[in-house]
């Protein structure tokens, strides 16, 4: 499995984050090996602008979760890029690895999903749960002695989140203090690729 991991994110050329911490460090697969995988790797590829619109659609389709299906109903239903990122962003799974509750993506959707997060005091158990400005996302105090989270309070403390959310390290919470801005962010894909590839 972790081969696996590590060949997708070969492949796509950029880090996912699905070996959580091992992707901040100088055993990431994309910095060992900055080529694709498999003999002709290093080899340069000529890529089709169908192929660079498929990248790009993957790159998002594994940092989000979403099946194809799922990334079809996005940009059918809305062709407000800017909106359809927002919402993504602020995905309740998203937003505790942006915290840095989470080491992955993959991680911060099993936390969800098997109860350890709370919004605004309550347990919420869907990763695609909406978090609106000035709710409140914890780990649930049940959950704080379990290994999971061992140290988790010494890494958000060095951990710099997003502008548009803040931690508080000691009480494994953060806060999402305005609406998602890309102006000044950088995300692993271009969401105008993957519009053209479900535009065609």
């Amino acid at each position: 499995m972790k081969k696996i991991k590590e060949k997708k994110e070969r492949s796509l050329g950029t880090k996912l984050f699905l070996k959580a911490e091992r992707c901040n460090s100088p055993k990431c697969v994309t910095v060992r090996r900055p080529y694709r995988p498999g003999p002709h790797g290093q080899k340069r590829h000529n890529v089709t602008e169908y192929g660079k619109q498929l990248k790009e659609k993957q790159k998002m389709q594994i940092i989000y979760g979403l099946t194809n299906r799922q990334m079809m109903n996005l940009f059918r239903d809305s062709k407000d890029k800017e909106k359809i990122l927002a919402n993504l962003e602020h995905r309740l799974d998203r937003i505790v690895f942006l915290l840095g509750i989470a080491g992955s993506p993959r991680i911060a959707r099993q936390f969800v999903s098997h109860g350890h997060i709370l919004v605004n005091g309550r347990k919420v158990t869907v990763p695609s749960f909406r978090v609106k400005v000035k709710d409140e996302v914890s780990v649930r105090p049940e959950s704080r002695d379990l290994k999971s989270f061992s140290g988790t309070a010494e890494k958000l403390k060095k951990y710099t989140p997003p502008t548009w959310l803040k931690v508080h390290p000691e009480d494994l919470k953060g806060v999402c203090v305005s609406g998602f801005n890309q102006e000044g962010e950088r995300l692993p894909f271009d969401i105008n690729l993957v519009g053209e590839f479900y535009a065609r």
